[in-house]
């Protein structure tokens, strides 16, 4: 399977979800190996769920498929650039390449605009609509103290 193949896959969950009314016009596959081995489209309408990316459901899927989290020998196709949710998640899954269609510039056309998003990462403006405070600092770390002194953890 080559990668107009994976991405045409991609194309096609896009159309799936669009038409369906289940999400927005968002496709994923996962490849490994040259097998597709989990595809999704964006299913945020559907599940009344904001995280259900097409990207994230096919992390969950092929994740669930291989019995494992790192899906370091694996490709993404994704039919747009990724969300900074979407980036992050590819990386906690230790994805190495990812491969996507249109970009965050087509998404904005098209409604799904995350640019305030971008210029908060980058701390080129304040975060105005979340209010953001950290309390009870000494009785969260609690858990992260357990955590360092287990000696069968299993780190990821």
């Amino acid at each position: 399977m080559n990668s107009h193949d994976c991405m045409s896959r991609a194309v096609q969950e896009a159309y799936a979800g669009l038409r369906s009314g289940e999400g927005g016009p968002f496709g994923a596959v996962i490849v490994r190996g040259g097998e597709i081995i989990a595809a999704d489209h964006n299913r945020v309408l559907s599940s009344n769920d904001p995280t259900a990316h097409a990207e994230i459901n096919v992390i969950r899927k092929a994740s669930a498929r291989l019995g494992r989290y790192d899906l370091s020998d694996c490709e993404l196709y994704t039919s747009c650039e990724p969300c900074p949710m979407c980036f992050a998640a590819v990386h906690w899954a230790r994805i190495p390449k990812m491969f996507y269609g249109a970009d965050r510039q087509d998404a904005a056309s098209g409604g799904f605009d995350d640019e305030h998003l971008y210029r908060i990462l980058r701390g080129e403006r304040p975060d105005e609509e979340l209010e953001v405070r950290q309390i009870e600092r000494e009785l969260c770390v609690g858990p992260f103290r357990e955590w360092d002194a287990m000696e069968d953890k299993s780190p990821y």
